[in-house]
């Protein structure tokens, strides 16, 4: 891993993020490029509508008066955009980690995370953003569009940094869970963690195959692996196990339903991620 993307909004999350971000870095000698975006109303000037019965000197002044104020709060959200990005820098050097680059960017979070990522291995985004303390039970809308258009693995952060010691992969037998035994097997990142490989579903002939085609992958990459397959509702199963094990990493695939689906009726991923107190990591 030589390169990852830290997304940091001054929210409560965003310590959690760079605690994170330190922990990866250390591990694997990456270096992080801290991000914060500003969106385009915090960039922009505002569009206001000064038609009906003003005069238009009245008229003219105002349209000054906004301009004017539009580039004080231009200026304001740069002046703070860079204050954040100043804290979290502090705070990630304070781990000990100096490989830390901080960049203050305008636009689309989306867009723009996709220009950044072409040449990064990971993205790093707290579970939640600004609203954090007013939406408890709600995905961030920021993190839900990132895990769905990104091409690179995305480390959701939970609100708080603890040591990890033990992570679970949740595996299905998909593609983007083969991806995820696949890079962990491979990943500084995961050595020296005790690994737990769960599936959820009947005891059939082909998901013990495919569970013990993973479970030998993992062990070829020099891990001990505590394997089971269990029946259930995936999501009751994997929060249950996460609790009953101690887990405090969770590795899964993202969003093997359709876009449309998932955004109707939701999906295990988005369920997981809501549930667990604990990082995810996402694989495409």
């Amino acid at each position: 891993m030589e390169k990852l993307i830290a997304l940091v909004d001054g929210s409560v999350y965003s310590q959690s993020v760079c605690d994170h971000a330190a922990w990866i870095a250390e591990k694997t000698g990456a270096q992080i490029e801290l991000l914060h975006v500003l969106g385009r109303r915090q960039a922009g000037p505002v569009q206001s509508n000064l038609s009906g019965n003003i005069t238009l000197g009245a008229r003219t002044a105002l349209l000054n008066e906004l301009t004017e104020l539009d580039a004080q709060r231009a200026q304001l959200s740069q002046k703070i955009g860079r204050a954040i990005l100043d804290d979290a820098k502090a705070r990630i050097e304070g781990r000990g980690i100096t490989n830390v680059i901080p960049r203050l960017r305008s636009g689309d979070i989306v867009e723009t995370v996709a220009e950044s990522e072409t040449d990064a291995d990971l993205i790093i985004v707290g579970k939640r953003g600004e609203a954090a303390d007013f939406a408890k039970l709600h995905l961030g809308s920021n993190l839900e569009r990132i895990a769905r258009s990104s091409t690179k693995p995305v480390f959701v952060t939970a609100r708080a940094f603890k040591p990890i010691k033990r992570f679970m992969i949740a595996y299905d037998g998909g593609t983007s869970a083969m991806k995820a035994v696949d890079h962990v097997a491979r990943s500084p990142l995961f050595s020296g963690l005790e690994c737990s490989l769960l599936m959820v579903g009947a005891e059939s002939e082909e998901n013990l195959k495919r569970l013990s085609n993973a479970q030998a992958t993992l062990e070829a990459g020099s891990f001990t692996v505590n394997a089971n397959i269990a029946p259930g509702q995936a999501e009751t199963v994997i929060s249950n196990a996460v609790e009953e094990q101690g887990i405090d990493l969770l590795v899964m695939g993202a969003y093997g339903h359709s876009r449309i689906r998932s955004l109707i009726i939701g999906s295990t991923t988005s369920e997981m991620v809501r549930l667990c107190k604990i990082p995810v990591i996402l694989f495409r």
